[in-house]
């Protein structure tokens, strides 16, 4: 289904029961398109470093949690520029499920395309991206737009990343709760607002 055994689904189900599918006449499991989702989640989070109990502790604080909207014209929109796919991915998802819609780039030109014609509330930059010209990039949002940019990293950039421009600083790889806390915290009130009034 998603690359996990059998036997592995099975443990997890039996001792974290947040993801427990279904059954047929024959017993066998039947997952719904949202848990299959989860499961991914759990699948990518683990690869990033985390442990099976705490990508279920991020699971489940996430489906607590009152997110955004779900109306697609209410979210609010961030563009994730990552020279990585995976990384990018296991972002997405993250930011998907919070209620944010995500425009996924990989390298700068697509970046740039995509800042131009959608407008998005927030910017995501791998400083790394495209032979590392993230913080050309990063200027070049900043000096467009006022829209908060938030700089990644697997190298310690921090303070030049700063000096670019950016709002925020993350290390790569990132964790889940400070990308999400960062994000709504740059984005302030409107990254909580749900009704027909929110705008990117």
């Amino acid at each position: 289904m998603i690359g996990v055994p059998v036997s592995t689904l099975r443990t997890w189900e039996e001792r974290y029961k947040l993801v427990v599918p279904e059954r047929n006449a024959s017993g066998h499991r039947l997952y719904s398109r949202d848990q299959v989702e989860q499961l991914a989640f759990v699948k990518t989070s683990m690869a990033t470093g985390v442990s099976a109990a705490d990508a279920y502790r991020l699971l489940a604080e996430r489906t607590e949690r009152s997110f955004v909207g779900s109306e697609p014209d209410t979210r609010l929109l961030i563009l994730l520029a990552d020279r990585d796919p995976y990384s990018a991915g296991y972002q997405e998802y993250f930011l998907r499920a919070e209620g944010f819609e995500v425009e996924v780039t990989l390298d700068v030109g697509a970046a740039s395309r995509s800042f131009r014609e959608h407008s998005p509330s927030l910017v995501l930059v791998d400083l790394l991206i495209s032979g590392g010209t993230g913080l050309d990039l990063v200027r070049f949002f900043k000096e467009r737009d006022e829209v908060p940019v938030i700089a990644i990293s697997v190298l310690a950039s921090r303070d030049r990343a700063l000096a670019a421009g950016a709002d925020a600083f993350l290390a790569k790889p990132t964790d889940p709760l400070s990308l999400v806390s960062t994000v709504r915290g740059l984005l302030g009130s409107s990254a909580f607002l749900a009704g027909p009034e929110s705008v990117r």
